[in-house]
């Protein structure tokens, strides 16, 4: 029956399938409990909320049984890292360039667990990073890769690049067995990493995560991060790409999932420029999306002062008076990396009587050097 069902995922697009019992032990939720405890999970409360239904699959149904774990492919075309410096250009992930894998794999993911349901006459439920589901180490444990030093699933077919899904199927069936660590002494992931996310191997700080602070955190970010982000709008490939087993990855077969056009380095004065409107039409069935056009301009206004493109200052001035409170304070912050003393006194004389104390308080601190 797992052959028929592994000949029947990859019909219906993915690219790699295992099975393990829905039993995770106890080692994945101690870690996830320690990870809350010391606060690295940030102001992702969803985490904190529902550790004890993550810990185990049965926590989650308690019908489960078995858990099928897929994997599809988004190998990129060209090297994630070349708009990384591009001072006038921004970098989006290379898993956001796309259309969202979270609609993209869910459909297929719910006709194959229908035929599993039918087939096996039994009751499944799907999942696609949509619910308490510790998916990294129900992949491993289904032998699709291992959870590398950087948190992440690595595979030796294809690299850091796979998105993940599941199907609890209320019936037993043989696990495959786990995939062993090949990570070795390597620390490239670790050693790339711009804000030193990671306090050790296999641990990441959230906190200090671009892909949190850029993507999760609603607020402001710290301004001892924001010159290390460069110009990375949404999220970060750095540990990802860096790894040596993407030396056998493949190019992603699924068009949906490959870059469009105009997010692979796209124009930070155009980003900027981008009204709600604007936004989510660029971002249209992006995962961008998501974030929301403040928080996004928030992350490709701190880009622009990280730049030393004094033709961006405008951009940013112009931003001063965005309704978006986020939004002004991170234009105050990139006007003081831009501008020349005169020139920032001059408009923080002007926006005098700005009303939020956030923004205040960029004035106060933001005067160049």
């Amino acid at each position: 029956m797992q052959a028929a069902i592994r000949d029947r995922a990859l019909e219906e697009g993915f690219d790699v399938v295992g099975f393990a019992q829905a039993d995770l032990g106890d080692v994945p939720g101690e870690r996830l409990e320690a990870f809350v405890d010391r606060g690295l999970h940030g102001d992702m409360d969803w985490l904190e909320r529902r550790v004890d239904e993550r810990r185990n699959p049965t926590a989650l149904w308690s019908g489960a049984q078995t858990v099928i774990s897929v994997g599809v492919n988004y190998g990129p075309l060209s090297d994630p890292m070349a708009v990384v410096g591009q001072s006038s250009r921004g970098a989006i992930s290379t898993y956001a360039r796309g259309d969202d894998y979270h609609d993209v794999m869910k459909k297929r993911l719910k006709v194959l667990a229908r035929w599993v349901g039918e087939t096996l006459r039994t009751e499944v439920k799907v999942f696609v990073d949509t619910a308490p589901v510790m998916e990294k180490p129900l992949a491993a444990a289904a032998g699709l890769g291992w959870q590398g030093k950087h948190t992440n699933v690595v595979s030796r077919q294809f690299g850091s690049w796979l998105f993940l899904g599941e199907i609890f199927v209320a019936a037993a069936m043989p696990s495959d067995a786990g995939h062993a660590d090949h990570c070795g002494s390597c620390r490239r992931c670790l050693d790339v990493c711009p804000t030193d996310a990671f306090p050790a191997p296999y641990q990441l700080d959230a906190r200090r995560c671009i892909s949190y602070l850029t993507i999760e955190h609603k607020g402001h970010i710290d301004r001892a991060l924001r010159p290390l982000i460069g110009n990375r709008v949404y999220g970060c490939d750095d540990c990802l790409a860096a790894c040596p087993w993407n030396r056998f990855a493949q190019l992603s077969r699924h068009a949906q999932l490959q870059a469009r056009d105009e997010l692979n380095a796209p124009s930070l004065e155009i980003l900027a420029g981008l009204d709600d409107a604007a936004f989510r039409a660029l971002f249209r069935k992006s995962p961008v999306k998501r974030t929301g056009r403040a928080r996004f301009v928030r992350n490709v206004l701190i880009a622009i002062g990280n730049s030393g493109d004094s033709d961006l200052l405008p951009v940013a001035v112009d931003l001063l008076t965005d309704e978006s409170p986020l939004v002004r304070a991170m234009a105050v912050w990139a006007v003081g990396r831009l501008a020349d003393r005169a020139t920032f006194a001059a408009l923080a004389d002007r926006h005098h009587d700005e009303p939020d104390n956030d923004v205040r308080s960029e004035w106060e601190a933001g005067a160049p050097a």
